[in-house]
């Protein structure tokens, strides 16, 4: 019978085509009987004849929903932001989720639960780790012995395993070994042991390998924090699990708490408009200062590839009040990590030196490639010839050849915010290491 109606219906649109209320009801009508491509067909029809009619956007959005078209439903939803129903919100969470923006997916299921409390729904909850129902317990949160374990790691590196890096490691001492090494001394000058340190500079250059030695170098527990461990726990609650870590960290004091890419959770609070990771910030910084809690003895690194993208508020006193750039590896350096990384290798003649001449600028990932790359072809060529070819110092320049530094277009991005974005001096190494006079 319905479909007999929607087709009188249609016969009467055919007269009467600029009638968008009865176009409307057609396109309802198609929608429930689960004939969304027809519905789509009359709700792309309103908005032509109506343009940015908040019905025919919620019915077009929703059969793309179903039709599984889930990009072009984000798009119109995006388009309908400030005027979308409960229902709206639910189905433009769900096509965040099918295309894993799932930050985004759970910035706006915050807004939902912040205007329903009451609100749940299975699909989205199993998805966001959220309990049906809304309803988390302190239990959910409690790191006992397991967790402690499974976060911390007491790392066995020292500074005299880390190749050059000589500036950054003496800096790192002054602001956090010698505090603890010298309290009475510190105490006289009335500096305490605690505070941060930003490690930034192109991928690859030992950020994480400094801050795990320095961890070593007092004999401290290590823990290390990437934004998703704090965000995909449970939506709603990142900033409990953010004050839980730094808990942790004041329970195991000596400890290095080092947070990677920083830049992903220290962005512009400016550039994320209405964004929950505002509140998530507010939070970091808050830990920071010590609001609620005595952080002495916490040490925190953190490190980014990106210090333009850290809110300037990371960067006040107390807080990262020292900012150290992490360069590619010099000579010297790179001598030790070829050396290094040629260990165990069946190894014939090679002038480590004359390798080491020819990859300025290379990073430390940049050279573990390299003799990835000559370790492979040695591999063919031992397996062609039936013994095992030895690594020399040609394979490695072939090599060398193959594999560009990866770090040069950070240099590019880098060189011009040095130039052009430089007023306090923050990037005034970069220059310097660029040989760049300003």
């Amino acid at each position: 019978m319905s479909n007999e109606i929607i087709q009188n219906l249609l016969e009467a649109l055919a007269v009467s085509p600029e009638n968008v209320p009865l176009r409307l009801q057609v396109a309802g009508m198609l929608m429930a009987e689960k004939k969304y491509e027809e519905a789509i067909v009359q709700y792309q029809d309103v908005l032509q004849r109506s343009y940015g009619n908040a019905k025919a956007q919620a019915g077009l959005a929703a059969g793309y929903y179903f039709q599984q078209k889930y990009s072009a439903a984000i798009i119109v939803y995006e388009q309908m932001q400030n005027n979308m129903a409960l229902g709206d919100q639910v189905l433009y969470i769900k096509c965040l989720i099918k295309e894993n923006s799932l930050e985004l997916a759970m910035s706006n299921y915050q807004q939902v639960l912040a205007l329903h409390p009451g609100f749940a729904d299975e699909e989205i909850d199993l998805q966001l780790r959220l309990p049906s129902g809304n309803e988390i317990s302190d239990d959910d949160f409690d790191f006992g012995e397991s967790d402690d374990e499974y976060l911390m790691e007491k790392p066995s590196l020292r500074f005299s395993d880390v190749g050059g890096m000589e500036k950054v490691k003496e800096e790192i001492s002054m602001k956090i070994i010698q505090p603890l090494k010298n309290p009475e001394l510190y105490k006289a000058f009335g500096k305490k042991s605690g505070g941060g340190i930003l490690l930034y500079g192109p991928p690859g250059c030992g950020k994480t390998f400094i801050a795990k030695a320095t961890a070593g170098e007092i004999d401290a527990k290590f823990i290390t924090i990437g934004l998703h461990d704090i965000l995909e726990m449970w939506v709603g609650n990142s900033e409990k699990n953010l004050h839980e870590i730094f808990e942790l960290a004041r329970r195991n004091k000596p400890c290095v708490l080092f947070f990677d890419e920083v830049d992903a959770m220290g962005a512009s609070r400016s550039d994320l408009k209405q964004s929950a990771m505002r509140h998530v910030i507010n939070q970091f910084l808050a830990e920071l200062d010590g609001v609620s809690s005595n952080n002495e003895g916490v040490l925190i690194l953190a490190a980014t590839n990106a210090p333009w993208s850290v809110d300037a508020a990371f960067r006040r006193p107390g807080r990262f009040d020292r900012i150290i750039f992490v360069a590619p590896p010099d000579e010297t350096a790179r001598i030790n990590m070829i050396q290094s990384l040629l260990k165990s290798k069946p190894v014939g003649e090679v002038d480590v030196k004359k390798i080491a001449s020819v990859t300025d600028g290379y990073s430390g990932a940049d050279l573990n490639a390299v003799i990835d790359i000559a370790v492979e072809e040695k591999l063919r060529e031992s397996m062609s010839k039936g013994s095992i070819q030895v690594l020399t110092t040609k394979d490695l320049q072939a090599a060398v050849k193959q594999h560009r530094p990866t770090t040069s277009e950070w240099f590019a991005s880098a060189r011009n915010y040095a130039l052009y974005s430089n007023e306090s001096g923050l990037y005034d190494d970069i220059l310097k290491y660029l040989k760049i006079k300003k």
